[in-house]
Formats: C-alpha cells, structure tokens, sequence
C-alpha cells in the first residue's frame, strides 16, 4: 500500500542492481502457477545464502525484535525473512496479469478506518516495510472505493524504480515521488482534499529527512515527521496498517485506531503521535518478526 520498495533489490551485495533483480522477479513471475509457488521460496534461500552483508544485518535487526534465539533458529529465522520477502516481490509484480487470482486478505480493524473516512478529509495510512503491504493498497481501493496514492523517495536505481511503479499502477495504485523539495507534496494534500488516500512507509528515515526521535525496540529511533505534518496541514487522520503474508497470495491486514493531529501542532503532540506509530510498528514487528523486511539502515 505504501512506499519505497528500496528494501532488498540492488542493496543485497550480491553483484546485481535493482532493476535486474525486479526484472527476475518479474520474468519468474510470469510462469505457471506451481511456478510462481515453488520458484521465489529457492530465489530467497540464493539470495540468504550469498547475501553474507545483508544476513548479517538481518540477524541483529531479528535479535533487536525478539533476542537471541541461538545461532541455528536466529538463522533460520533470517532465512525465512528472504523467502518472505522474494515471495512477496514475486506476487505483487505478476498481481497485474488477468492470468493470477486476486490476493485474498483478511482485514482486523476495519471499523478504525471506517471511524477514520466517516471524518471526510482523506486519509493518510502510515505502514512500514512488511511481508503485503503492496497487496493492501488495491485491496482497500476495491473494498471502500478509496483512491490509493503510494508515496516514495526516487528510487536509486530508476530502472528498478519503473518495474515497481508499473506493477502498483497496473493494480490501480497511484504513485507519487516526493524529494527534498517542499512544493513536492502539494499533490498529496490535493489528492487528500479529494477524499483519496496517501500512504508512506516510515520505519526508514534518510539522515537528511525531517524526522522525530522515538523509542523503537528499547532503543532511540527516528521516524519521519511527513505524514504528521501532512495530516496538521489537511486535517486528515492517519491511520497506521500494517499486513502479514500467511500463504500464497494470502495476506492478513492489521488496522490501528486513527491518529487525528491539531492544525498547529506543539512539538510534545508531534513527539506524542510519533511515538504511537512507532509503538504500533513495535506491536506488529514484535508478533510477525521475519515479515519485516529491514535489509539495511537508512
């Protein structure tokens, strides 16, 4: 549903940019179904095994989550994270083709986003880097009508980056790519104003990005300030999901309670609401911890 699909591709070391890494996730695919079942699982065990770098990293971040869990199931766990992760790739790239089956989801919370839409401002959904959060946003797009806006930083590679948005645009998913430049967000509080939705991921934050420190696993984090801001200018409320994949184009979606934001926020109401997404990333991460897809800082 949300926002920068930065998370594996071109950044696991494994001599491979981003582009050539979506365009095998594409190509694998556009196979049969057994295919699309059996093919991903083998591509995220290659990429664990040889991505030395990056499952390092996902090892700390694991033991950040839950602890030390021994070196065999904190490596099994890491494992289960890059089959996660290329199964999750792999489905949402061929989510466009009239040959695959729609994703089915089961949706907790919905009265959240009910109590949020029934405001009539738009909506603004906060989600992190998790295993479906690409099969959220034309999900609720069909079940509530809501026009669905993914917000992203440009992508390193801008190859990788035409993959990606091809395929959430071919699920009837808006993208939007919002830099430095303040003026770049005035689409979003257009798209807001118009009753749509805007999504970010926040558990990643550039170190020239605005952002607000928080607690995150027992340890000072930063979260992005955007979505907060956004939601003060246009009076929209944020509502934070997050989604699970619990099988082959099977999906569980976590919906918060809204956070609702003043029109001049004092800073202890940014730290405030910044701390609540946060502890609802920790909420989730802590129940499905190889769902998170935290490949590398920044």
């Amino acid at each position: 549903m949300v926002y920068t699909q930065r998370a594996m591709a071109g950044s696991l070391s494994l001599g491979l940019d981003g582009a050539l890494w979506r365009r095998m996730a594409r190509w694998g695919s556009s196979g049969p179904e057994w295919f699309v079942r059996v093919a991903p699982p083998v591509v995220g065990v290659m990429a664990w095994a040889l991505a030395g770098e990056r499952r390092r990293f996902v090892r700390d971040n694991l033991r950040r989550v839950q602890g030390r869990r021994g070196a065999l199931r904190d490596q099994v766990d890491v494992a289960r994270t890059f089959v996660s992760y290329a199964s999750c790739l792999a489905e949402v790239l061929g989510s466009g083709s009239p040959r695959r089956p729609a994703p089915r989801a089961v949706v907790l919370g919905e009265l959240h986003l009910l109590d949020a839409l029934a405001d009539r401002r738009g909506l603004i959904l906060v989600t992190a880097h998790t295993a479906g959060w690409e099969a959220a946003g034309p999900l609720l797009s069909r079940d509530h009508g809501l026009r669905v806006m993914i917000v992203e930083r440009p992508e390193r590679d801008p190859r990788a980056g035409l993959i990606q948005d091809g395929a959430r645009e071919g699920q009837g998913v808006l993208v939007a790519h919002v830099g430095d430049d303040p003026l770049s967000a005035l689409p979003l509080a257009r798209h807001l104003r118009d009753g749509g939705a805007v999504a970010f991921q926040v558990d990643r934050s550039p170190p020239q990005q605005r952002a607000r420190e928080v607690t995150l696993f027992g340890a000072r984090a930063r979260l992005p300030e955007g979505p907060l801001r956004l939601a003060a200018l246009t009076g929209a409320p944020i509502v934070p999901v997050f989604a699970a994949r619990t099988g082959h184009r099977r999906y569980v979606v976590q919906l918060e309670p809204p956070i609702r934001m003043p029109r001049a926020p004092p800073e202890d109401a940014m730290d405030t609401a910044a701390q609540s997404l946060a502890s609802a990333l920790e909420r989730f991460v802590r129940a499905e911890p190889t769902q998170w897809f935290h490949f590398r800082d920044g």
